[in-house]
């Protein structure tokens, strides 16, 4: 079994996580000083968004500089202390890779717009002429993911893609020439020892030869994203054949972890399982985001679904997230704490590897980010109709009473992102004192789930509940999850499960489990003795 397949993956948003310098923004530096948090709280990896040179127009994700690191966030020896240090805690270090899209400060599409049309400079993007009489129409009828025509067009007439903002075009994967300048982007970090990578965006590098029309209700049903012209193209597998054979012989540096060890991770939103599955076949991708389990709804035929969908091809690399910095945060979506406290429970449960998003483990909720402090690119090209997602990437509150609550030492309107003037209570130290805790809850099921890992991460628990059941309850190993997802409470003595109570997400009297309520018993007739450190750990 490889470490990734039962992993825990830590999502830093590192101008939301901790400012080193006092100018309001988390820096390298001072993630770097709060590692340790991170392996405190049971993680086995850190996965780090952007951190390279960028314009901000979307967060990061629009990259100047694919080997550089932007200056109010650090230095390149910056993010090697970074690295060395995440290896002396044994944590491994995985890095996002934007190859869909660069910004447009990008010395490359600058280059293009000067050399003009038919260059060799403007085949490194998707630039075409319009239709219409003069051009005036776009190319095609693509829409941006962020609203409105996926097309601008530049002074000399032609129009370029970019399937996100305007400040991000689209690289034109065709071109032998971007492959190649990607080849060696992999070879520099992998020299700096980093251990993989999540690759955004995978399924939408290639677009549809002749790029042809999309028609209506492009973003509307995410299930029909594989037909879209601009994603999940079939050209898109030898590349990430090649990339894995990169990253599968490519030497490894001190600390960094052997070459055949290393992780490639697709953020794909193909939402098909049997098309999902091709992204990570043996000598492609390791792993994919499990988006389907991210967006299902509280209800147990639906979880259910999701959970039985995602075992439905044999050997997958399961992977579950309950947030990110681009998904309402699950205290919110839920609407609740003891709905998003029952939801981790579940998820840590389950056989697979788990992805927790910096604050998730703190419980904490959207955030409103008043309209003149919004960031996000969406706020703008929605009409102002949707706040984005700023609302999941306001910095953590570490330790004080009162805003920035350790962050920074900068004023609380000063800071990258506002925080909320009620938070003194869901700061770490605070969190730390309470046995009660959310991060005491992750801490102890992260104990609990390393001292009983899943026999087979690849393979399906077993279910104990019935499929029309109001709850959801299943076995892997000598773990048994109960979860209440129904009005009413739950009487454990009428389900008839194995185990001892070992860990709850709220109140259990021992037998009656409230509403949107998770239980973990342990099994003592399981093959695997049970950790002398697995304390009862139920509240009452």
């Amino acid at each position: 079994m490889n470490w990734w397949q039962d992993m825990i993956c830590y999502e830093v948003y590192p101008r939301a996580f901790a400012d080193s310098d006092g100018d309001g923004i988390g820096d390298l530096p001072g993630l770097t000083a709060r590692l340790e948090h991170i392996k405190d709280l049971g993680a086995d990896a850190v996965w780090c968004t952007p951190f390279y040179p960028s314009p901000l127009a979307d967060g990061g994700y629009d990259i100047a500089d694919y080997t550089g690191v932007a200056a109010d966030l650090g230095t390149g020896d910056d993010a090697t202390q970074l690295t060395a240090r995440a290896h002396e805690l044994d944590l491994k270090f995985i890095i996002d890779l934007v190859p869909n899209h660069t910004s447009d400060q990008h010395l490359w599409f600058q280059e293009a717009l000067a050399a003009g049309p038919g260059s060799a400079e403007r085949e490194m993007y998707l630039f075409r002429p319009g239709r219409g009489a003069d051009g005036e129409l776009p190319p095609n009828d693509w829409q941006s993911a962020f609203g409105g025509p996926a097309w601008t067009r530049v002074a000399d007439g032609e129009w370029y893609c970019h399937l996100h903002a305007a400040e991000q075009p689209d690289l034109n994967w065709r071109n032998p020439k971007v492959q190649s300048a990607f080849t060696e982007v992999l070879r520099y970090w992998l020299d700096r020892g980093v251990d993989g990578f999540r690759v955004d965006v995978a399924h939408a590098l290639f677009k549809a030869e002749g790029l042809p029309d999309a028609g209506p209700g492009q973003h509307a049903d995410p299930l029909r994203n594989h037909l879209m012209p601009y994603y999940d193209q079939e050209e898109l597998h030898p590349l990430y054949r090649e990339w894995r054979a990169l990253l599968d012989t490519h030497p490894a540096p001190a600390g960094a972890v052997a070459p055949q060890d290393r992780v490639m991770v697709a953020e794909s939103a193909v939402f098909d399982p049997a098309r999902l599955s091709r992204y990570i076949r043996p000598d492609e991708m390791h792993q994919a985001f499990n988006f389907a389990f991210l967006e299902a709804p509280w209800e147990a035929a639906e979880l259910r679904r999701v959970v039985d969908g995602s075992f439905a091809v044999p050997g997958s690399a399961v992977t579950w997230l309950l947030s990110s910095h681009d998904a309402v945060r699950p205290v919110t979506r839920y609407g609740s704490l003891a709905r998003a406290r029952a939801a981790a429970l579940l998820m840590l449960a389950l056989p697979g590897s788990a992805y927790l998003f910096q604050g998730e483990e703190l419980g904490l909720p959207q955030v409103e980010v008043p309209i003149d402090r919004i960031l996000d690119p969406l706020w703008e090209r929605s009409g102002r109709t949707e706040r984005g997602r700023d609302g999941a990437r306001v910095p953590l509150p570490w330790t004080g009473e009162h805003a920035p609550y350790g962050f920074s030492t900068v004023a609380p309107d000063h800071t990258w992102l506002p925080q909320p003037d009620d938070w003194s209570g869901l700061t770490v130290a605070a969190q730390q004192r309470d046995p009660d805790s959310t991060l005491t809850l992750y801490r102890a099921a992260l104990r609990v789930r390393h001292s009983h890992p899943a026999p087979d991460p690849t393979a399906p628990p077993t279910w104990l509940s019935a499929p029309d059941a109001p709850h959801l309850a299943f076995r892997r190993g000598a773990l048994v999850c109960v979860v209440n997802l129904g009005a009413e409470p739950l009487h454990l003595a009428s389900l008839g499960v194995p185990g001892r109570p070992a860990l709850g997400s709220g109140p259990f009297d021992g037998d009656t489990l409230p509403p949107d309520t998770a239980l973990w018993l342990l099994d003592p007739t399981a093959p695997a003795p049970l950790a002398e450190s697995d304390t009862d750990d139920t509240r009452d």
